[in-house]
């Protein structure tokens, strides 16, 4: 089993930053896959970024330039930079994991743009 737990949401003005994290029970080494959900009230979830253990990254095409997904081995986390956030992105962020073919999700952490 594997537990993710995030940590960094809140309320940020428009044209803000965060940045979320995501703390993982077992090596992210060893993990197929991470990345960040969101979804937003009464919208489907949707993929934010992500990381293939392939090396591949990808993005949602319009957080292209102002997401950015990275990897702290030492801290054991896969963390989200969000920059110049807008209300749109207004959501309940999930991190994910998939680990020996077993998907995995933490409990999110809201994310809340508004002046």
């Amino acid at each position: 089993q594997v537990q993710l737990v995030e940590s960094g949401g809140g309320l940020v003005q428009p044209g803000g930053s965060l940045r979320l994290s995501c703390a993982a029970s077992r090596p992210i080494l060893s993990m197929n896959a991470l990345g960040w959900y969101r979804q937003a009230p009464g919208k489907e979830r949707e993929m934010v970024a992500a990381h293939t253990r392939g090396g591949d990254t990808r993005y949602k095409e319009s957080m292209k330039g102002r997401f950015t997904i990275s990897r702290d081995y030492a801290k054991n986390t896969v963390d989200l930079q969000m920059n110049s956030l807008n209300p749109e992105d207004t959501a309940v962020y999930y991190c994910n994991a998939v680990h020996q073919g077993i998907e995995y999700w933490g409990q999110g952490t809201q994310v809340t743009v508004s002046s």
